[in-house]
């Protein structure tokens, strides 16, 4: 417990309810026992699900990063009392290196062009041999999460450490290695993107999916990050740190990139549309076949003309229960968007879920609850020595 000399200020300690405790294993198990079952009987549909899954969670993962990073880069010190928040998502970087492990199983069903005979047989995939080989494939996988690690282990790190030590100088320490992760995952999570998912499709390529999967990762970041403000804010054990002005401000951070998902969404369709060279059009004409239509309007729909509309006026941004119900429903276009990118590739104009996908995401969902809980239960839910605390604490949205 902290008060800082106002006796309005509270932090709690962390300690999760045991029920949910008790469902994070549940899921967890559930997820472990789906893989085990998939394996045998449907391993095509255990990997296509496995891909979505952990796509999804390493977005999670990695938004709390380049949250941090990039408040720290700005030197934002109104964004203070909430980066433990965000930080807590980091604590499943581990887990995207032991989940990327994990996919190398099941490498061969899901990448046409890990397949000698099908290389051979088609001389589009035989000209990008040199970019989509295996072992390239490993080495951008193992950079990309051990730099993440690396820089997860400097950025958290010197934040934690300034709790134990009230250095104010690891705040200032924190603007190079921030700026250095920022460029660095530009360029990787670019690569992690096209190699997990725009492969998938190796005779189709798109110059900005890159940038579309990172506008997704950081609409749905910003959602996962919005809802837990409001539910920290409730419970309080935050009194007086958290507020409704910094919900405002992340809100505003999610309308924004709501728009900015769509901007990119559209753009990158507009001149396929507009070339119609075969080539780039593949990727749209199968997701315009049979049931595959209904999901890429569901998406226009639900990822960015409800959101949008939903958060506009400045009331709603500070309703609590609006702001749940968007950023719930912008999780959910997250996943629906990751589904939308991989499954075509597989099921012609065939929408298929089921057990499976559910199965695998609960073992997922069940993993990150309990990564968020251990670290919220060993750390500060705020870090009380930042010098830049009064900025949070004084802080007001004035639009």
């Amino acid at each position: 417990m902290a008060d800082h000399n106002h006796a309005n200020l509270h932090v709690s300690k962390f300690e999760a309810p045991a029920k949910l405790k008790t469902l994070s294993f549940a899921l967890v198990a559930i997820g472990l026992l789906t893989f085990v079952i998939g394996l045998m009987k449907n391993p095509d549909r255990l990997w296509t699900s496995y891909l979505v899954a952990f796509f999804f969670f390493s977005c999670l993962g990695l938004s709390g990063l380049f949250w941090v990073a990039l408040n720290n880069t700005a030197k934002a010190g109104w964004s203070v009392t909430i980066r433990r928040f965000a930080e807590a998502t980091t604590s499943f970087i581990p887990w995207i290196f032991v989940g990327g492990l994990v996919l190398l199983l099941g490498f061969k069903k899901l990448y046409l062009w890990a397949d000698p005979a099908a290389v051979a047989a088609n001389p589009v995939i035989a000209a990008k041999t040199a970019y989509l080989n295996t072992g390239f494939f490993l080495v951008r996988l193992f950079v990309f999460v051990v730099g993440c690690l690396v820089f997860r282990w400097i950025i958290v790190g010197n934040s934690l450490k300034q709790d134990q030590n009230g250095d104010a100088n690891l705040t200032h320490k924190n603007v190079g290695p921030s700026i250095a992760f920022l460029v660095f995952f530009a360029l990787m999570f670019s690569f992690f993107s096209v190699d997990l998912l725009m492969s998938l499709l190796p005779t189709w390529y798109s110059t900005i999916y890159g940038i579309y999967t990172f506008a997704g990762l950081f609409q749905a970041g910003l959602a996962f990050l919005a809802i837990v403000i409001v539910l920290m804010k409730r419970s309080g054990m935050v009194k007086g740190y958290v507020t409704v002005e910094h919900q405002h401000d992340v809100v505003k951070y999610l309308k924004g990139f709501t728009v900015f998902w769509a901007y990119i969404a559209f753009s990158q369709f507009m001149l396929m549309w507009y070339a119609n060279l075969p080539e780039e059009t593949e990727f749209y004409i199968m997701r315009s076949l049979g049931g595959w239509m209904s999901i890429s309007t569901a998406l226009l729909i639900f990822r960015f003309v409800v959101p949008f509309i939903a958060l506009l006026p400045r009331g709603a941004k500070r309703s609590d229960n609006n702001v749940i119900a968007v950023s719930v429903l912008v999780l959910i276009m997250q996943y629906v968007d990751i589904y939308w990118l991989v499954y075509p590739n597989f099921f012609d104009g065939q929408v298929t879920f089921g057990f499976w996908e559910i199965g695998i995401f609960a073992g997922f969902a069940g993993l990150f609850m309990l990564c968020l809980f251990s670290f919220w239960s060993k750390h500060s839910l705020v870090p009380l020595k930042d010098p830049r605390m009064h900025e949070a604490l004084s802080h007001h949205v004035a639009y």
